[in-house]
């Protein structure tokens, strides 16, 4: 307990080793679907499920082992939803001459994406970035993500849904199983943190699981099984197209771009969560968990990985009590026991397939419950901004609605960063905004115009 103390200073951050085992568990229990959706979305292109599953759990369970230890910061890491599809529909599946560039060229980019990750990282460039992030959008981005996080769970409980003629969301079949199931969890867990029960979070998501076997949609198969032992993804690059193809650059331009905005508008919003941003704005360690994020994809395009980035469901496991790396420590040690209990994790992180949709469209209604509330908690940071001075509160509102109805932190980040230099500098303020600013809101005008 003491090697504990010295390590993770649970004593000094407020928290007990009860909190952080809760937080941790609640955090994996929460990302526990990407164990099943990362092989079924990479198998499109034709990667070997078992193989994409031994990958993804061993590639998360060493970043979040690695954010916890050297960052000390409650950030789960894992293959990212978003840049899963980007590198099978826009990389593997892209044709070059009337052929599929190949998975094995599309791993070749997401590692030379992460190394020039790490290397912008290692000289500090994304801190500097970071702390040159005015504080409304600091708050904003920690508001936007909640809205991101509680939108994904109402999408992941069925209760809204995505019309297919005018592409605009819409109320769900509340009557469907799966969404009844997640209005029950959600009922639930509201009662449990009305009671202030600690770690109510947690428990709303092993009641959201009985509640589901008894009611038949939690199918249960079984406690254990052994580990696949396929390891055909991992190493297997393809350098040569990369080299040879000069469309290439532009998607490792892509790959890194996501990473470094997605990840730092995680850091700020699940930071803030969880009382981590110092009385001077800033993320303390944020440089260690660049790096640590930053190895975590390139560990993970070795092991056979999309971009391993950090996720903003851990914002549920500061919410059930996580403040340390230690919760990482048992998020990570349970990606590892995944392996063995992959039927059991299957129950409360596997997907409800939606009937005459398609194939890739699952419900998840255990874990949405606890999404909807965690990024409810995450609104309160609208409180600190000043709302009465326009040259913070327009880029405010636009990240904050930019990043759930773009759904993407980066392009959300983007409204911000184009927005507050262009308004400060109609205000008369324009010598109060950092350089670094004007470069960050150029480099997004330049995306959206080449990219």
């Amino acid at each position: 307990m003491e090697a504990l103390e010295r390590i993770f200073r649970l004593k000094e951050n407020g928290t007990t080793l009860r909190a952080e085992a809760a937080g941790g568990v609640t955090t994996f229990l929460t990302m526990a679907y990407i164990l099943f959706v990362q092989p079924a979305v990479l198998a499109i292109a034709g990667m070997p499920m078992e193989s994409v599953f031994l990958a993804t759990c061993l590639s998360s369970a060493f970043a979040t082992i690695l954010m916890g230890i050297v960052a000390r910061y409650p950030v789960a890491l894992a293959p990212g939803m978003g840049e899963n599809f980007f590198f099978v529909f826009s990389v593997a599946l892209l044709e070059l001459g009337g052929q599929p560039v190949g998975w094995q060229a599309a791993l070749a980019v997401v590692f030379i994406s992460g190394v020039l990750f790490f290397i912008l990282s290692l000289f500090r460039v994304r801190q500097w970035i970071l702390d040159a992030v005015p504080a409304a959008l600091r708050h904003a981005i920690a508001a936007g993500i909640g809205l991101f996080v509680a939108e994904i769970g109402l999408l992941h409980a069925g209760i809204i849904t995505i019309n297919k003629t005018s592409l605009l969301p819409q109320l769900g079949s509340l009557s469907s199983p799966p969404t009844l199931l997640a209005l029950a969890g959600l009922v639930a867990t509201l009662a449990l943190m009305a009671r202030r029960v600690r770690g109510a979070i947690l428990w709303g998501l092993l009641a959201t699981t009985v509640f589901g076997l008894v009611g038949g949609v939690v199918q249960y198969k079984g406690i254990v099984s052994l580990p696949p032992a396929d390891f055909s993804v991992f190493f297997a690059f393809d350098f040569a197209k990369v080299f040879t193809h000069p469309e290439f650059l532009t998607l490792i331009f892509v790959f890194l771009f996501m990473d470094v905005f997605d990840t730092l508008g995680t850091l700020v919003g699940v930071g803030a969560q969880a009382g981590l941003i110092g009385p001077d704005g800033k993320l303390p360690r944020a440089e260690k968990a660049f790096l640590c994020d930053a190895a975590g994809t390139v560990v993970g395009a070795c092991c056979g990985m999309s971009t391993v980035t950090s996720y903003i469901e851990s914002a549920a496991g500061v919410a059930a009590g996580a403040r340390t790396g230690l919760a990482n420590v048992f998020t990570g040690l349970l990606f590892l026991v995944a392996l063995f209990f992959a039927p059991l994790v299957a129950m409360v992180g596997a997907g409800w397939q939606i009937p005459g949709s398609d194939p890739a469209a699952f419900l998840y209604p255990v874990t949405a419950p606890a999404l909807i509330l965690v990024g409810s908690m995450m609104v309160r940071n609208l409180t600190r901004i000043d709302w009465d001075e326009v040259g913070d509160a327009i880029p405010a509102f636009l990240t904050l609605i930019g990043i759930p109805l773009a759904f993407s932190i980066s392009d959300g980040l983007a409204f911000g960063f184009i927005s507050y230099p262009l308004i400060k500098l109609f205000d008369g303020k324009g010598k109060d905004v950092s350089p670094l600013v004007y470069g960050l809101g150029a480099v997004f005008v330049l995306r959206y115009i080449f990219l």
